[in-house]
């Protein structure tokens, strides 16, 4: 497969991203028009009832600014899993969203943990690990951009900052780093040229015969054929008249 077909540009790139801000957005729209508060739908470290947050917590967000700082990056990283790894992102997803949810129940504190951040960073993780292990050039250069852009997102999977789920944090970088272990992807495979090849003998390339052993150019002595134009004339003689 060459990369130019497995790079390729979809409705999903544009279509998933507005679909999981349209999803976040829409249930805060719902909470302020109706005046409710769906926070204790998010995931409450074990207690039974607190499993349902595993689902419903990455939809849930306490204010405008914690939805909008959850929504650019939300947007940026799905659209690079889908044009990037678009057999793949789908049960990215889903196991991300799952696992990290788990495991915040299992390790997080006694409180509601809710927000999109732990979908963030498995999104984040996978897209850095999964591009490192690939070691193919453009997953690599995608691993250093999400580095370049998200890279201080790191300092928040340990307590920095109070009223953050830091838990959430490092359960998504964990499930991003797993995922990126266990799912398999399909990378295009590089164009080599001849003398990448491992059979390669400089004495057969037809190029390199234009040099000498000191890398001085020789001009190609052999002379092409001319082809000869032959032009035969016909006289014709002119029957005369007598008048």
């Amino acid at each position: 497969m060459q990369a130019n077909e497995h790079f390729k540009f979809s409705n999903g790139v544009v279509l998933a991203p507005l679909f999981a801000m349209l999803a976040i957005w829409t249930v805060f729209w719902v909470e302020v028009k109706l005046g409710i508060n769906f926070n204790d739908y998010g995931i409450y470290p074990r207690r039974l009832s607190g499993l349902r947050g595993v689902a419903f917590s990455p939809f849930i967000h306490g204010s405008v600014e914690h939805l909008y700082n959850n929504t650019i990056p939300l947007a940026i990283l799905t659209a690079f899993l889908v044009y990037f790894y678009q057999a793949a992102a789908f049960r990215v997803y889903v196991f991300g969203i799952l696992i990290s949810g788990l495991l915040t129940w299992l390790i997080a504190r006694p409180s509601y943990h809710i927000g999109a951040s732990g979908v963030i960073y498995v999104l984040a993780s996978f897209i850095f690990f999964k591009g490192v292990f690939a070691k193919h050039f453009r997953l690599v250069a995608l691993s250093l951009v999400v580095v370049f852009i998200y890279g201080s997102m790191l300092w928040y999977i340990f307590p920095v900052k109070e009223n953050i789920s830091w838990e959430g944090h490092l359960a998504g970088f964990i499930t991003g780093f797993l995922l990126a272990l266990a799912i398999k992807v399909k990378v295009p495979v590089e164009k080599k040229y001849d003398w990448e090849q491992e059979d390669y003998n400089e004495e057969n390339d037809p190029f390199l015969k234009h040099f000498d052993e000191d890398g001085n150019f020789i001009e190609s002595t052999e002379e092409e054929p001319e082809n000869h134009i032959q032009i035969k004339y016909h006289f014709k003689k002119d029957s005369e008249t007598d008048t």
